[in-house]
């Protein structure tokens, strides 16, 4: 591997960190602003729902914005370059950070927190793209499961960022430093780009042949031969573009559809975003103090990168099925134990260890397995259109799940673990009767199983 390769690789590898900081920071400073926003809520109830609702959509601002960020960059990544891109990714973070700490109310709040959404969005599918263009084969997987890997290190670090601020007793002031303190690695992020090369497979396909020669002769190439490599971009190119006229909504892709929508449903049905974003505010319903509950958040998030690391190691080894079982297994037991605590009144202690369980099932079962499932089950000529609808959907239910959380948890914290847990029984079913092992399978014979000719 060329030193070129391994630092364009860490700096885009960097988008991914910040994706998953962005995602997880709210989680420590959700209380805060409930408490601040709660008389602005007031006044949007008296037209449209509860304050718990409002709320509810101020945590799921960014997320909205995800979904939006999700499907609008790709022509601009493909017009203006997968780099250019990257770059304006940081500058939405960098101004969503600043923005996020500085808001003056809720709606200024919620606009910034979108923006932010929209850099979510756009690096969850242009930075795995960008390592995947750069990176020979023989690398590929290792460098684009880095940037994965890099989104559950930014949540861990997000939710340690959030522990030690709060160390520092900064009374109202805290939260605002909880959104603050990632303009620095955003900063850093669309800095550094300027040293990275542009993709060599985009150069190629706006004839820039020479400029793409010079990335190849840098990063290396599988075959040692530059000439040989730019050809068969070109032929891969050429593929692309006959792939784009193959209709997608029809009959013989409708099995690998419905399972990409299935698991990428079921994903979030578990209840994960809403750990996520509101892990601080669960283990105080739980009993634990604001601090307290901060530690056990870092808790949670060190599990989910341990076992995550874990997961990627043996998924080739054990399929992709047998990690699902585990982990819906895992779900429903963890899910299960959560909502009998809250019901019986049991305490923190089952809650933590619960939780730790429930987040080492994701990230043993769905979280490493989704985004390779997806991608195996369609073929070719309109993958990108199925990780498209797959991330699509993953971000709406994400979306909902986070909006409905606080309007129920005011309800009963145990009715909603409750329904999380019924769901993942629901995934169990499903990966028993339905969902093919793909592990070490050809992807043509995966196509035959489902019945697409």
């Amino acid at each position: 591997m060329t030193k070129k390769l391994l630092l364009a690789s860490i700096v885009a590898a960097l988008g991914g960190l910040l994706f998953g900081f962005d995602t997880a920071v709210i989680s420590g400073a959700e209380g805060m602003l409930r408490d601040l926003y709660d008389p602005q809520y007031a006044a949007l109830s008296n037209t449209f729902g509860n304050n718990a609702f409002w709320h509810g959509f101020l945590v799921a601002s960014a997320l909205i914005g995800t979904i939006v960020g999700s499907v609008i960059f790709a022509r601009p990544a493909d017009r203006y370059g997968r780099r250019a891109v990257l770059f304006w990714m940081g500058i939405l973070y960098f101004v969503s950070a600043l923005g996020s700490a500085f808001a003056w109310g809720a709606p200024s709040f919620i606009i910034f927190r979108f923006i932010g959404g929209l850099g979510v969005g756009g690096a969850s599918v242009i930075a795995p793209l960008y390592v995947a263009e750069i990176a020979p084969a023989k690398y590929r997987g290792r460098l684009v499961a880095v940037v994965q890997l890099n989104i559950v290190l930014g949540i861990l670090l997000a939710y340690m960022s959030n522990y030690i601020i709060a160390g520092f007793d900064l009374g109202a002031l805290e939260w605002r430093w909880m959104f603050g303190v990632e303009a620095v690695p955003a900063l850093a992020f669309t800095l550094l780009l300027f040293t990275n090369p542009r993709s060599p497979r985009w150069l190629v396909a706006r004839d820039r042949v020479d400029e793409a020669r010079s990335v190849l002769e840098a990063v290396g190439t599988d075959s040692g031969d530059v000439e040989e490599e730019i050809e068969a971009i070109k032929e891969s190119l050429a593929a692309s573009k006959l792939s784009l006229r193959e209709p997608f909504f029809v009959k013989k892709y409708m099995k690998p559809i419905l399972l990409a929508v299935a698991i990428a449903a079921f994903n979030q049905l578990s209840g994960i975003n809403a750990l996520i974003y509101y892990t601080r505010r669960i283990f105080e319903m739980a009993g634990a103090s604001g601090t307290s509950a901060l530690l056990q958040s870092v808790i949670i998030g060190g599990t989910n990168l341990i076992v995550t690391m874990a997961a990627l190691a043996v998924i080739d080894h054990f399929g992709r099925r047998k990690l699902m079982l585990v982990g819906s297994i895992g779900y429903i037991l963890s899910l299960g134990a959560t909502a009998f605590a809250f019901y019986t009144d049991t305490g923190g202690p089952v809650i933590l260890v619960s939780l730790i369980v429930f987040i080492a099932s994701h990230a043993f079962g769905q979280g490493a397995v989704i985004w390779v499932f997806i991608g195996e089950v369609f073929p070719n000529s309109v993958r990108a259109r199925g990780q498209a609808l797959g991330s699509f959907v993953h971000w709406i239910m994400a979306a909902i799940i986070s909006l409905t959380f606080p309007v129920v948890a005011e309800i009963s914290g145990a009715h909603i673990f409750a329904f999380y847990a019924l769901c993942m029984v629901g995934q169990l079913i499903w990966v028993l009767t339905v969902m093919p092992e793909t592990k070490g399978v050809p992807l043509e014979e995966i196509q035959k199983k489902l019945g697409i000719e």
